[in-house]
């Protein structure tokens, strides 16, 4: 039962990011525009939907799962930060404070790995 479970947290985890990635990548100019206004460098919108997207697949998958999801730990604190710190705002800090909730699950899983339902525990990768 445990390693169904730790698959559905992983799915339900990663859909944020995969919706998030495929809308970065599908409306690309209207991020590209949304980046400028938050004074964000354009060039890193590709990293950033790589990341989301690539890595929402990946972590959904078990795949490169501990690397996956320290990254996606790290891309929340940035975006809490960087994005959606605004004491003023209740909306921003919510959003915040999920950000924070979320890298919280990321390290759960960078710290106990994928499970055995994953391509990580499936092939016994070296990095699960």
């Amino acid at each position: 039962m445990q390693d169904l479970i730790n698959l559905v947290g992983r799915i339900l985890m990663a859909a944020i990011f995969v919706h998030a990635g495929y809308g970065k990548m599908t409306n690309y100019a209207g991020t590209s525009q949304y980046f400028e206004h938050l004074g964000l460098p354009v060039p890193l919108l590709p990293l950033v939907i790589l990341l989301e997207l690539g890595g929402g697949i990946a972590l959904a998958l078990g795949l490169f799962t501990r690397f996956v999801a320290f990254a996606l730990a790290g891309f929340c604190i940035l975006t809490a930060v960087i994005v959606h710190y605004h004491p003023g705002d209740q909306m921003q800090m919510i959003n915040f404070m999920k950000n924070v909730a979320m890298c919280g699950g990321f390290l759960f899983i960078t710290a106990y790995g994928p499970g055995r339902i994953s391509l990580d525990g499936k092939y016994g990768l070296p990095w699960k």
